[in-house]
């Protein structure tokens, strides 16, 4: 059986967490900083460590088969990619921004001004939906200092926070697009049988993480009230307690609505409740 070969960011904000959502899924590998490749023990997959801007390619070009890394930097490449899975690790957003003093109030206020990125792209692509013509001005790291130098009028660029524009006196203007981590795969390959075993492994671990396990008592008359609030991956499990006209109540309730919920059970009757994350949920 040959080995897939999947991509990840060798160093930045996306290693770390697409190293344990691999690990998550029971992959036993080695996470070799000084090395390009390593191999899972224990599934037939190779795992490459590369730049995040070289991900698509490689993956477009073959010489990968899966890749895990944003989607704007998919976008900004323009590789021809099949969209495998959503991660949910990595948001962020390109934004525009502009400095606080600006006279900029209007997207149509940027017909004829500089912007500086490191996402051109993207950034024609924004524009020319808007119709607007601006000079974007390509500029590949420390995009937040261009306006205080004098080189642009905004610009665009990745915000998890907004502390380096604040820091750099400038502040945000408009959102251009939002941006999670993706596995991304190579055409033609999403019938590929360990693709679609590795794809089974993470939903159950990202499926896991957006719930939690509960168990709760509560006494016969109130069982209904309680039953109504909980929709879990069936209906709940329900089990007597050695005191007459008690049972338990078992069940997983998703993180969205946690807190909510757990008052509006606890209002409802639930008493006893005890709350445990859950390692992987396997449908």
């Amino acid at each position: 059986m040959k080995n897939l070969k999947i991509a990840i960011q060798k160093s930045g904000r996306l290693n770390e967490k697409s190293v344990q959502i691999l690990k998550n899924c029971g992959l036993v590998f080695e996470n070799y900083k000084s090395s390009l490749i390593t191999s899972v023990a224990n599934f037939p997959l190779e795992i490459l460590f590369l730049r995040d801007d070289d991900i698509p390619g490689y993956v477009e070009q073959g010489i990968a088969d899966l890749g895990i890394v944003g989607e704007n930097v998919i976008d900004e490449s323009e590789a021809q990619v099949s969209y495998i899975k959503r991660l949910g690790f990595g948001k962020c957003t390109l934004k525009l921004a502009i400095p606080k003093d600006s006279t900029i109030e209007d997207l149509k206020d940027l017909n004829g001004k500089a912007i500086a990125t490191s996402y051109p792209v993207i950034l024609k692509n924004f524009l020319d939906e808007y119709n607007i013509n601006a000079d974007i001005r390509l500029i590949s790291g420390s995009v937040e200092i261009s306006p205080g130098l004098g080189l642009s009028d905004a610009i665009c660029d990745i915000v998890s926070t907004g502390g380096t524009l604040k820091s750099n006196g400038l502040k945000p203007f408009a959102d251009v697009r939002r941006s999670e981590a993706i596995l991304i795969g190579r055409k033609g390959l999403e019938d590929n049988h360990i693709l679609c075993e590795l794809v089974q492994r993470i939903e159950s671990v990202l499926m896991a993480k957006e719930t939690k396990y509960v168990v709760l008592n509560v006494e016969k008359k109130n069982l209904s009230a309680v039953t109504t609030l909980l929709h879990g991956v069936k209906s709940p499990t329900i089990v007597p307690l050695a005191e007459e006209g008690w049972v338990a109540v078992h069940t997983v309730i998703s993180e969205d609505d946690f807190w909510e919920k757990i008052n509006r059970l606890k209002a409802a009757g639930a008493q006893g409740i005890v709350v445990m994350p859950i390692e992987k949920i396997i449908m």
